[in-house]
């Protein structure tokens, strides 16, 4: 279940072109989405409810924090 990836852009709304950060991040995304379903997939098998799943994997996405913060 591969989805395409969004154009990455920056605060200011310009597109990240560099193919090494694309590359990157094309990597991690792919390594999250297999953890991500395998973690679901346990779940579900464990008779967990799918709804409570999603939940609870979107809440973990709500709950980063981005440690380079500019204070402005």
């Amino acid at each position: 279940m591969k989805k395409s990836l969004p154009t990455w852009v920056r605060d200011d709304k310009t597109i990240v072109a560099c193919t090494e950060k694309i590359k990157v991040m094309r990597e991690n995304f792919e390594e999250i989405q297999q953890l991500m379903q395998d973690a679901f997939e346990d779940g579900v098998l464990m008779e967990v409810s799918e709804a409570q799943m999603h939940d609870a994997l979107h809440k973990l996405v709500d709950a980063l924090v981005n440690p380079y913060q500019k204070n402005n």
